[in-house]
């Protein structure tokens, strides 16, 4: 790409050069999820299995992600609960 084609009208793409940008976008997101580690769908189940035990909650109210922070990582758990409707003692 040389720098005049930069400013060029972007609306001549042809559907192949759209689909191949559509694709690299996609293909980008995939390997972006392949650093993710094998265990984090099983780990979510174990918690959504142990959360049951007490609450009653269905399997999209439970999301798990690792970050990794230089030499740490981070494990994120986000559960949404549902309101309590026993009053508070």
């Amino acid at each position: 790409m040389n720098f005049f084609e930069f400013f060029r009208d972007r609306k001549k793409q042809t559907p192949a050069s759209i689909a191949k940008e559509r694709l690299q976008i996609i293909v980008a997101h995939e390997r972006s999820q392949r650093n993710a580690p094998d265990y984090l769908p099983a780990l979510q189940q174990e918690l959504l299995e142990v959360i049951r035990k007490y609450v009653s909650i269905e399997h999209d109210q439970v999301q798990v992600a690792l970050e990794n922070q230089g030499n740490y990582s981070i494990l994120e758990l986000n559960v949404t609960l549902p309101e309590s409707r026993e009053p508070s003692r």
